[in-house]
């Protein structure tokens, strides 16, 4: 029996699978965020924990990289960890190591991987340049695996449809990657590749008004908006025509956000005023939201240019002032006055569906949980989670802003590594403008932007 070591990396949410696409989508975006708030990063004193983190990631990948065409893009499976609520340290449930290969093709999974360690290779170019060599190293092959055997990895690793199905399919992420290594290279094939297959995978066609782990379109589209707006003035023509279609649909899902189209292709609003796509986890969509908001929000400023939709021109600070409202609704500015960031403020979840935090400490308590057990000694209390999942962004509120913290109400309370990741750039920004005293940037615009 082959024999794989795949210890590291992270469970996704409240269970103990690992499940490497939505793994690799949080390493790409907690990557993104330190390339463009690293310095706001450090000054908050946290530039440490955020490279421990993504290395976390990217150590692991490297691990589950043992081929050039061979990732292993899974641990476990959800069914049978479904049936169980048990400590990590007491698991019983399957340890079955899933992989993708030239038979077994998986171009989103190897795609977002490689996306991961392209954007990590640029975090760690500076304070670890041979890292960052290995890093794009097994993005470059990684990529050239996923495109060369093109096929979706929900067909090949069957385990994974009920849990992380691949709707969107593998274009944007094949996009995503070439885009991302390019900005870790600058080899124009890589943008030569998101020149040539723009509408072919959908890149410069889709208008999208979501943003997640499996749909990346509008955080494809905003990146390589920053490329256009950035080198435009650089780049051969073709490119910068191709570039503008890219940066089209990139507006059209930073208008939706903002209630600037027209045809009711907005995303839709709590009466509280979050942001709202679906009921299951929608905090996701708002963490994403909020940060391709504050990243293109800056690369309006810097090139001193406007946000143009149907309904108006929109100012930089427009496109802040948004993603602070929502910043500060997951912070505790909302109808119920918690702070969906745990651990954060006076009032925050306590019953988070995570097994880990409402399953006593292995260091207090060594006795064994069994598999049973575990529901009927911790799931099914009413008391506080023992322990506080400080830093977790739980799903939040429906679409009336209630939000009921039980801890089997997962489409709630359950937490997922990839609504955080995308706030971490978020909050050092606005930390920053907080510290510098830069109100005006944050209060003296028009408040209708909010509003439905």
């Amino acid at each position: 029996m082959l024999q794989v070591d795949l210890v590291g990396g992270y469970y996704d949410a409240g269970d103990q699978v690992k499940f490497g696409l939505p793994m690799a989508f949080t390493i790409t975006m907690l990557s993104w965020g330190v390339m463009e708030y690293g310095q706001k990063i450090q000054a908050a004193g946290e530039i440490g924990h955020a490279l421990e983190t993504i290395k976390w990631g990217t150590d692991y990948f490297i691990k589950a990289h043992t081929h050039p065409n061979v990732l292993w893009t899974q641990v476990g499976d959800g069914d049978t960890d479904h049936y169980c609520w048990q400590r990590p340290e007491d698991m019983t449930t399957s340890r079955q190591a899933y992989k993708i290969d030239a038979q077994n093709p998986g171009s989103e999974v190897a795609g977002e991987t490689a996306a991961a360690m392209a954007a990590a290779s640029i975090v760690f170019r500076t304070s670890n340049p041979h890292y960052s060599h290995l890093l794009l190293h097994h993005a470059q092959q990684l990529f050239a695996f996923g495109d060369k055997y093109r096929g979706r990895y929900d067909r090949s690793v069957g385990v994974a449809k009920n849990y992380y199905p691949s709707v969107s399919g593998y274009g944007d992420e094949l996009l995503w990657a070439a885009l991302w290594l390019h900005r870790a290279t600058g080899k124009e094939e890589y943008l030569e590749y998101v020149v040539d297959n723009a509408f072919r995978f959908g890149g410069a066609a889709w208008a999208i008004s979501e943003f997640s782990w499996d749909i990346k379109y509008a955080g494809l589209q905003v990146l390589a908006s920053k490329l256009l707006i950035e080198e435009g003035g650089n780049l051969q023509e073709k490119h910068r025509r191709r570039l503008e279609k890219y940066r089209s649909k990139a507006e059209h899902y930073l208008c939706s956000c903002l209630n600037k189209n027209n045809n009711g292709s907005n995303v839709r609003r709590t009466p509280g005023g979050l942001l709202y796509v679906r009921h299951w986890n929608n905090m996701q969509y708002v963490t994403g939201a909020s940060f391709l908001l504050t990243a293109f929000s800056d690369y309006l400023a810097k090139s001193n240019q406007e946000l143009h939709c149907p309904r108006g021109s929109l100012g930089s600070q427009e496109l802040l002032f948004l993603a602070k409202s929502q910043a500060d609704y997951i912070l505790g500015a909302n109808p119920m006055g918690i702070s969906y960031l745990v651990g954060f403020g006076p009032k925050f979840p306590t019953r988070v569906h995570h097994r880990a935090a409402s399953s006593v400490s292995y260091k207090e308590d060594k006795a064994f949980i069994g598999c049973a057990q575990g529901f009927d000694k911790w799931f099914g209390r009413q008391k506080a989670n023992p322990n506080v999942l400080v830093g977790a962004v739980v799903g939040g509120p429906d679409a009336k802003d209630v939000f009921r913290d039980v801890r089997w109400n997962y489409m709630q309370t359950e937490a997922c590594t990839y609504n955080t990741a995308p706030l971490v750039g978020v909050l050092a920004k606005l930390a920053r403008l907080e510290t510098e005293g830069q109100q005006q940037v944050l209060e003296g615009v028009n408040p209708s932007i909010s509003s439905c």
